[in-house]
C-alpha cells in the first residue's frame, strides 16, 4: 500500500506557535466575482449570439458540454483573469465556476470542460464560423442601443499581436521588428463598446482589404440605422483612396484619417508660413515669460488646411488640414485629411480627430487585461476564436461597469482592477438540497459594493429566451 503524504506550505513561527498551510479548506473558490460576470452575462446576450454562428458538427449523444458552456465558460475564465486553456485544467472543478456556468459546485460527476477540449474546439473552426462570430460581435454592438443614435464614430487601429512560434500565418513587421498577427480592432469612439475585431497576418493591410471590411460593417449598420451620421476615424495607414470612397458612396458619413507627410516636398513646405509664424509666437512668449519669472511655454500650436490632392484621390472630395506646432524642440507639423467642410481646422483636429487616442486605451484593456493578444494555438483559425473569447470578456467588462457598478468607485476602472477588486474574493460553497450558500469573508473590505452589485441584477428582469 502506497503511503502519502500531505504537502504542507512552512512558514516562519508566530507568537511561538508553528505556521502550517494545506488544501483542506474544504470547497473554497478564490473568483466570487465570476457570479457578478455570471450575471452580466445573463442579461447581455454575448455569447448566446456568438454560439449561434458557429457550426457544431458534434454528435450531441456523445457530448458532456454544449457549445454555449463551453464559450461561457472560456469567456468567464478569460474575464476573471485566467488566460490561458490550460487553466481549465484547474478552473474545471472550482465551484464558483461550476456555479457560473449552471452546473451543481458540489457534483463530483458534472465537472466543467478541460483543456484537450478547447484544443480540439478550437481546430474544429472553418472559415463560415469565424465571419459569423465577427458579425455577430457587430450585430450584439448594435442592439446594445435601445434606439438608433444621431452619430457614432468608428474607430479604426491596427495593433501587434507578437507571436512565438510556428503559428499560422504569422508574419514579420517591418514597423515591430517581429513577427507577428495584425489584427484589426473596431471601436465606438464615443462610448468605448466594442463593435468587432478581425485577426488578420502580419503584414500591413492593403486599401482593398480596409475597404472591403468597412463596407460590410456600414452595410450592417445600415438594415438598422439608416440615418445615423457615421465618423470613420483612423491613423495614417488609413488614409487610403479605397477605404475614402466606400465613406464618400454613403450619403451620412464622413471620414478624418491622419495623413502621413510624405516626401519633404509634398505637403511639408504646405506649412512652413505658419510654422514660422507659430515659432516667433512662441519665442515672445518665451520671452515674456522669461521677463516675468513665470514658466516657459512648452508649445505653440496654430492650425490651418491646404490644396492637396493625391494622384490616387481622383473623384474624392477632400479636404487637408494640419496642425502647425512648434516646442522648444523643434517643428511638429501633422496633417490629417478629412471629408468635412463645414467645421475649422482646430474643431476637426482637436475636437473629432485627437479623441481618437483614447483606442489606444480600449485596446490595451483588451490585450493586456484580458490577454486578448495571446494567441499561442498553432492554427490561425483557432487563434481567432482565442481572440474572440477576450473580445466577449471586454464586452462583459463594459456592461458590468455602466449597469451595475455606475456611480460607484469602480465606474470607470479598466478590467485589470475590476479582476483585482471585485472578482478576487475568496467564498466557501456550501450546497443543500434545495439551496446553495456562499460565505464570504467576514473581513471583505467590498461589501457595500458587493451588496449594491447583486441588488442592481437582482432587480433587472432577465431577457426572454430567443
Amino acid at each position: 500500500m502506497n503511503k502519502f503524504t500531505q504537502e504542507q506550505l512552512r512558514f516562519h513561527p508566530s507568537n511561538g506557535k508553528t505556521i502550517r498551510a494545506d488544501s483542506n479548506g474544504g470547497e473554497l473558490s478564490s473568483d466570487f466575482g465570476a457570479l457578478m460576470l455570471r450575471e452580466t452575462m445573463l442579461h447581455s446576450g454575448i455569447i448566446s449570439r456568438l454560439t449561434d454562428g458557429i457550426d457544431d458538427k458534434r454528435h450531441q449523444s456523445y457530448i458532456d458540454h454544449t457549445l454555449q458552456e463551453l464559450i461561457a465558460q472560456r469567456v468567464l475564465q478569460m474575464a476573471c483573469g485566467y488566460e490561458d486553456a490550460n487553466d481549465s485544467n484547474h478552473l474545471r472543478k472550482d465551484p464558483i465556476f461550476e456555479l457560473a456556468n449552471g452546473r451543481n459546485p458540489l457534483d463530483d460527476d458534472n465537472h466543467l470542460a478541460s483543456a484537450p477540449t478547447y484544443t480540439r474546439l478550437g481546430q474544429s473552426m472553418t472559415k463560415r464560423d469565424i465571419y459569423n462570430m465577427t458579425k455577430a460581435l457587430a450585430d450584439h454592438f448594435i442592439s446594445s442601443y435601445e434606439y438608433p443614435p444621431l452619430a457614432i464614430i468608428i474607430d479604426l487601429d491596427h495593433t501587434p499581436a507578437i507571436t512565438h512560434g510556428g503559428q499560422q500565418m504569422n508574419l514579420f513587421n517591418a514597423k515591430y521588428q517581429d513577427y507577428c498577427y495584425l489584427p484589426l480592432m473596431i471601436f465606438e469612439g464615443l462610448s468605448g463598446k466594442l463593435i468587432t475585431s478581425i485577426l488578420r497576418p502580419g503584414k500591413t493591410p492593403t486599401g482593398r482589404e480596409n475597404a472591403a471590411i468597412l463596407q460590410r460593417l456600414i452595410k450592417l449598420i445600415r438594415t438598422r440605422w439608416p440615418k445615423t451620421h457615421l465618423l470613420v476615424r483612423g491613423d495614417s495607414h488609413f488614409a487610403q483612396p479605397e477605404l475614402m470612397q466606400v465613406v464618400q458612396d454613403d450619403p451620412h458619413s464622413d471620414y478624418v484619417l491622419g495623413k502621413g507627410a510624405g516626401h519633404k516636398t509634398a505637403l511639408r513646405p504646405k506649412a512652413k508660413e505658419l510654422l514660422d509664424e507659430a515659432r516667433k509666437a512662441l519665442d515672445v512668449k518665451t520671452g515674456l515669460a522669461k521677463l516675468n519669472n513665470m514658466p516657459e511655454p512648452e508649445r505653440l500650436r496654430l492650425y490651418g488646411e491646404t490644396d492637396y490632392q493625391a494622384k490616387s484621390w481622383k473623384g474624392l472630395d477632400t479636404r487637408i488640414i494640419y496642425k502647425a506646432e512648434v516646442n522648444q524642440k523643434g517643428d511638429n507639423p501633422r496633417f490629417i485629411v478629412t471629408s468635412m467642410m463645414e467645421a475649422s481646422p482646430e474643431e476637426i483636429y482637436e475636437d473629432l480627430y485627437c479623441p481618437r487616442g483614447q483606442d489606444e486605451n480600449f485596446i490595451k484593456h483588451l490585450k493586456s487585461d484580458l490577454s486578448g493578444d495571446r494567441l499561442s494555438d498553432q492554427g490561425f483559425l483557432a487563434n481567432h476564436l482565442r481572440m474572440f473569447y477576450a473580445c466577449a470578456a471586454y464586452v462583459l467588462h463594459y456592461e458590468l461597469r455602466t449597469k451595475a457598478l455606475k456611480g460607484t468607485e469602480l465606474e470607470k476602472a479598466q478590467p485589470s482592477t475590476v479582476i483585482t477588486k471585485l472578482c478576487k474574493v475568496a467564498v466557501k460553497v456550501v450546497e443543500y438540497k434545495d439551496r446553495i450558500k456562499l460565505h464570504l469573508p467576514r473581513s471583505c473590505p467590498i461589501k457595500g459594493l458587493l451588496q449594491h452589485i447583486t441588488e442592481v441584477f437582482y432587480s433587472m428582469p432577465l431577457p426572454r429566451p430567443g
